[in-house]
């Protein structure tokens, strides 16, 4: 077994998942007055006001109100002037006040049910996360992660380049079912031994980075891999339009392995010397218990309802639900457990969903992107410049934010051109994972830079390659395969 170096970091699966997408450092620094965050609350408060008494030339009073929730929802969260999760039912709480058929003030006819809008927090898309994190977390507390990633690494080790690849292959499967940030921490914690124990230099910087990529790039692979996976679900079941579990992993999983694999050559070119050596322990030992046992099995039939959902027209929303039931009612999974989930992000998707029902509802997509002739511009350019709006700002905000926030938007172009509503949700929804430049990009960027490991100028080097890649094929290559897989 490989000694733990000095200086190594030890770090907890469970606990990270609720981490921030700050490093760990920043939140223990005493607060002061920030001036952004306090402009992003006053802009916030000047928006809605604003928006309260005039009415915006070709909106009704419905959408003038939520034109101001609309840029009091990017003041705030592009700020982060209050949580994330904290801006989203604001969102919500708001609509409910502002512009429903419950609304404080006159609205009109054909005012959106209050209904539609409180609806959100139990929407189809919360509960099949509710139960990916329910997997995710049942995993870290009986050691799946770490077992399955130990005795999946044994074929690589050997030659350095090539345990590299076993690296981020494996933290990209489980990226695709687990929390990215889970699988970040769980990755770090069988790594970590081996990434302190080289000197510092390129290998170790190499290593360190392929993990936050291959957790970041694999959690586009499934609806439950990342948060603006299921924001894109819940908009487009808002509209109308299904995508089940299987057609999001066709369209995504080809796309997720040739970037993948195209991450891996770069990062071994540039960081791993043929020459290097690493030492990895790979043994595992799967926990044999009763609670162990069921919940391998709750965990492995609802992956794979989840795959066959075609075979047997089980809604994925409803398969969701199947762990958190079983898993409680068998005392697998106890009361504690179900409060440590991320519910935060749960309630983020949800102020994403009610913010995109009340842009639709009240007409305000049309009205914002009326101006510009959409249809004049070709599809495969509208694709290119989604997906890389989408990237430049989930850079520098949360991806959840970014895709909130343009997600809406976006699908109301599906009117006035020929690319689908589909094809664009999920190409922002995919620009947006594609995000990790910089430490506060992600929080599998965030662990990574808490360890020491990763220099931001290198972390900038890789988010930059692995993104503008990733646009390319997303924008120029990806779509080619949708339509013949019935996603488009």
């Amino acid at each position: 077994m490989a000694r733990r170096s000095r200086g190594a970091v030890s770090i907890n699966p469970r606990s990270a998942q609720n981490m921030s997408t700050r490093p760990a450092g920043f939140s223990k620094k005493k607060a002061v007055f920030n001036p952004v965050k306090a402009l992003g609350v006053l802009g916030a408060l000047a928006s809605i006001t604003t928006c309260l008494v005039i009415q915006l030339p070709g909106l009704d009073a419905a959408g003038t109100r939520m034109f101001g929730i609309f840029l009091a929802a990017i003041l705030l969260w592009v700020t982060e002037a209050v949580p994330l999760a904290g801006t989203a039912v604001l969102v919500i709480f708001l609509e409910v006040l502002l512009i429903s058929d419950h609304a404080l003030l006159s609205v009109g006819e054909g005012a959106p049910a209050y209904t539609k809008f409180f609806g959100a927090l139990a929407n189809p898309v919360i509960i099949l996360f509710l139960g990916g994190f329910m997997v995710a977390d049942g995993a870290a507390k009986y050691k799946l992660d770490r077992a399955l990633s130990a005795v999946l690494l044994r074929p690589f080790i050997g030659k350095p380049r090539l345990t590299v690849l076993g690296v981020m292959l494996i933290t990209a499967i489980m990226s695709m079912f687990m929390s990215n940030t889970a699988t970040t921490a769980t990755m770090f914690a069988v790594m970590m031994p081996v990434i302190m124990a080289l000197p510092e230099g390129k290998a170790r910087t190499g290593i360190a980075l392929s993990i936050p990529v291959a957790a970041n790039v694999g959690g586009m692979g499934t609806p439950v891999g990342t948060p603006p996976n299921a924001i894109a679900l819940g908009a487009l079941e808002n509209a109308g339009v299904s995508v089940t579990f299987l057609q999001w992993m066709l369209a995504a999983v080809p796309l997720m392995l040739v970037l993948l694999a195209l991450s891996w050559a770069f990062i071994a070119w540039r960081y791993i010397p043929a020459d290097a050596s690493f030492d990895i322990d790979t043994s595992a030992r799967f926990e044999k218990s009763r609670n162990a046992i069921i919940f391998y099995a709750v965990a492995g039939a609802t992956i794979l309802l989840w795959m066959t959902e075609s075979l047997h027209h089980i809604s994925s929303n409803v398969v969701g639900f199947l762990p958190v039931v079983v898993l409680l009612m068998t005392k697998v999974m106890s009361g504690d457990d179900l409060r440590a989930l991320d519910w935060p992000v749960l309630w983020l998707v949800a102020g994403g969903i009610a913010l995109g029902s009340g842009v639709a509802a009240t007409g305000l997509d049309k009205w914002m992107l009326g101006s510009i002739q959409w249809a004049s511009i070709p599809g495969a350019l509208l694709i290119l410049v989604l997906a890389l709006v989408g990237w430049v700002t989930s850079n520098v905000i949360s991806h959840s934010a970014s895709a909130n926030l343009l997600i809406p938007m976006g699908m109301g172009l599906a009117t006035s051109v020929s690319t689908s509503a589909a094809e664009i949700a999920i190409v922002i929804a995919l620009g947006c994972s594609l995000g990790m430049c910089l430490p506060i990009s992600t929080p599998p960027n965030a662990i990574a830079y808490s360890t020491g490991t990763t220099p931001t100028r290198q972390m900038v080097v890789v988010g930059v390659v692995v993104g503008l890649v990733g646009i390319i094929l997303l924008a120029f290559v990806a779509p080619l395969t949708w339509g013949a897989i019935g996603v488009m």
